[in-house]
């Protein structure tokens, strides 16, 4: 313990701009505002709780492969199609998008819209794919 306060007291500069770094971690954690879910975690979801699948990519990707029974409604039109989702307000909403980088800023406006049950799929499409889960095609 002396020698991490010898270390702390001799290079101050590196020792703030760590605590520095870690800081504005979770703030960007805490902004992002959502939940990760793994895949597993989202199939006990939608199996257990009747939980919904939002899809948030593009209709061209959402009709190459896209979880069974998922909604889809493309980033760009969230904001005026929220009035779709209002009758699963109650029920949890997993937000999917293809690679986990969207969806927690879907999330965040969701919740500001008075979801309470939404969470992210971690990795997104591409960990689904990953786990050989099962997929829609048309």
């Amino acid at each position: 313990m002396a020698q991490f306060i010898e270390f702390v007291g001799n290079h101050w500069i590196l020792s703030s701009l760590w605590v520095g770094l870690v800081v504005a971690l979770i703030v960007h954690l805490n902004k992002t505002g959502s939940q990760g879910v793994s895949a597993q975690q989202a199939v006990t979801l939608i199996n257990r709780t009747d939980g919904r699948v939002l899809d948030v990519r593009d209709k061209k990707e959402f009709e190459a492969g896209h979880i069974v029974d998922a909604i889809n409604i493309p980033v760009t039109k969230l904001s005026a199609s929220l009035g779709q989702l209002e009758k699963y307000k109650s029920k949890p909403l997993i937000v999917v998008c293809k690679a986990g980088q969207q969806s927690g800023e879907i999330c965040k406006t969701l919740k500001e819209a008075g979801f309470d049950q939404v969470v992210r799929l971690s990795g997104g499409m591409s960990e689904w794919r990953a786990q050989n889960l099962p997929l829609v095609q048309k």
